[in-house]
């Protein structure tokens, strides 16, 4: 059986990668095969201040939106608490919008380091994410609002356009247990992070599942997902040695290639995708880390979707 037919498939978009930003026209082709193969949806990621070339995921789904028509365009995550929520809504009511109705938005509470670059406090940064989320769903759903929150305050606040989609789809990242039960509570997805091992992954899908199920939520109508930073290669060796290099210089950190990437000749790469098909887990963000046009024919054929 072709893992296509247990799992469905996102692909990152080449947009964070250690010595250069990929050229627009490389993105581009990219989404176009990437729909034309069948992947479900794209994704990016929000690293606003980097070290390494990261373009703004909103901005630049909004162009890829131009030149795809049905595959859904993703972010995750947005690191929430950082911005006003309106802000955010607004630019996600608006991808929503020109790519008629394929929008998901992702959201976390980032790392600490994230707060003292913008200037925002991190006490209370939970209850600035709920409030943020709260808000959010309101601009995107009423035509005038008033929100009399702890952090942000609106009143007679409207906002067009609204987003096609009702609700707009938002997924949650974290995975600390208080994080797992706020995506049950208040989520429509969740994305596991890509620096997560298996072992570690498996236990968070357990949590969330068992978080669902108390939520009285369907589970299996509950996209759980897991970012997979990979390379593909006929040399197992190579494989393994552009992802040591990405993470080396992405992550300052070589060995999370071991310990959470998925590596290998064609074979391999299939297997180790399997691993990660636990109960529960019914779709998976492939990223590769390089050679993009070539990853991504090679992991469609991994797949089973070419």
């Amino acid at each position: 059986m072709a893992l296509k037919d247990s799992l469905t498939f996102g692909m990152a978009l080449p947009q964070r990668y250690p010595d250069a930003a990929a050229e627009p026209a490389v993105v581009r082709q990219v989404a176009q095969r990437a729909e034309a193969l069948g992947f479900r949806d794209l994704w990016l990621t929000e690293n606003t201040l980097d070290h390494v070339p990261c373009p703004d995921p909103l901005m630049l789904l909004s162009h890829v939106a131009a030149v795809t028509s049905r595959i859904r365009l993703g972010v995750a995550v947005v690191v929430l608490p950082v911005h006003h929520p309106a802000h955010v809504a607004h630019q996600a009511a608006t991808l929503d919008y020109l790519s008629g109705g394929r929008a998901v938005l992702g959201v976390g509470l980032g790392r600490d380091a994230h707060y003292g670059e913008f200037g925002v406090p991190v006490a209370r940064r939970v209850r600035r994410f709920t409030e943020g989320l709260e808000l959010m769903r309101a601009l995107w759903t009423q035509e005038q609002v008033d929100y009399h929150g702890d952090i942000y305050q609106l009143h007679q606040a409207g906002m067009l356009p609204k987003p096609v989609q009702q609700p707009l789809p938002v997924w949650f990242g974290g995975a600390h247990p208080d994080a797992i039960k706020r995506t049950a509570e208040l989520a429509d997805g969740w994305m596991g992070s890509g620096n997560s091992g298996r072992q570690a992954f498996v236990g968070h899908v357990q949590l969330l599942t068992e978080a669902l199920a108390a939520a009285g939520r369907a589970i299996a109508a509950f996209p759980i997902s897991k970012r997979v930073f990979m390379s593909v290669h006929a040399q197992e060796a190579q494989a393994h040695t552009e992802l040591r290099h990405y993470m080396d210089v992405v992550y300052r950190n070589g060995d999370l290639a071991d310990r959470s990437g998925v590596w290998g000749t064609p074979q391999q790469v299939r297997e180790r995708l399997a691993e990660l098909a636990v109960p529960g887990v019914n779709h998976l963000l492939l990223h590769p880390i390089c050679r993009p046009q070539e990853q991504l024919e090679a992991l469609a054929e991994v797949v089973g979707l070419a």
